[in-house]
């Protein structure tokens, strides 16, 4: 069986995939979901001292994971939510997995869709400069609207206190500018790239930070012959891996996945 590697985002750490990897090692497959460099530890203890969330850059995870994907016996199906959609995109792109399914993804360079709920989403962040050399937080308020505004207030608040970590401010920042500097930035990859492996773009109808028509834009900037496929999930919020109903939705992906896999 294909392994598979799962690929979490920002505000959050491995933990969040604690139901899709106790779902998919159920199913026979080997599953790792490497954490970012210096985010091994708890949750509670990188909200206790957010320094490796500070000091973490997109070329070092992007070489973190690459490292850990060269150890499995074979080239994996790689899954990434949020920000780890975008760095499963640039995965695919350096050659590395056989498919990969990007959830609620964030954007890879040259996607300039700004929806209002995203700006809303990202304003703890966005709102200065000075957000840039620190990591910042999510209030409950502010969770519940960007991630978890289709769950209860007590499911909502229960994800926040075991998921919630703050997210880099420098990260979130140069996503923002890479758009409006010369040269290729962190989150480049080449749309034109044919030896890629097949990349699936999964939206939830109700995510506020990472919109559908994020995902549409991004996979129209692909021009390569390779298979880049879409498709939305009605009533699903951005922590769409922990919504009620996620089973189904994991089936289906590993199920296109490794019905495309190289």
């Amino acid at each position: 069986m294909k392994p598979i590697v799962l690929v979490h985002g920002f505000w959050v750490t491995p933990r969040s995939w604690e139901h899709w990897k106790a779902h998919y090692e159920a199913k026979g497959h080997q599953v790792i979901a490497p954490a970012y460099p210096g985010f091994e530890v708890e949750v509670e203890a990188l909200n206790a001292d957010p320094t490796p969330i500070i000091d973490v850059t997109v070329p070092q995870i992007i070489a973190h994971y690459e490292e850990a994907i060269r150890a499995l016996p074979e080239s994996p199906i790689i899954i990434g939510h949020s920000a780890g959609g975008a760095f499963t995109q640039i995965l695919l792109d350096h050659g590395f997995g056989a498919a990969g399914v990007a959830l609620n993804s964030a954007p890879t360079e040259g996607v300039r869709v700004v929806p209002l709920s995203q700006l809303k989403s990202t304003f703890p962040v966005l709102k200065t400069p000075a957000n840039r050399h620190k990591a910042i937080g999510l209030t409950f308020d502010e969770w519940k609207y960007a991630f978890t505004n289709t769950f209860t207030d007590d499911e909502a608040r229960a994800l926040w206190e075991r998921y919630a970590i703050p997210a880099s401010g420098g990260i979130l920042w140069g996503g923002v500018l890479a758009n409006f500097q010369p040269g290729h930035q962190d989150t480049w990859v080449d749309y034109h790239n044919d030896n890629r492996a097949p990349l699936l773009f999964v939206s939830g109808s109700e995510d506020h930070i990472m919109p559908p028509a994020i995902q549409e834009s991004n996979a129209k900037h692909y021009k390569s012959k390779t298979i880049t496929e879409r498709r939305e999930y009605e009533g699903y919020a951005h922590l769409l891996p922990a919504q009620k109903g996620w089973e189904q939705i994991a089936d289906e992906v590993l199920e296109w996945a490794l019905a495309h896999a190289k």
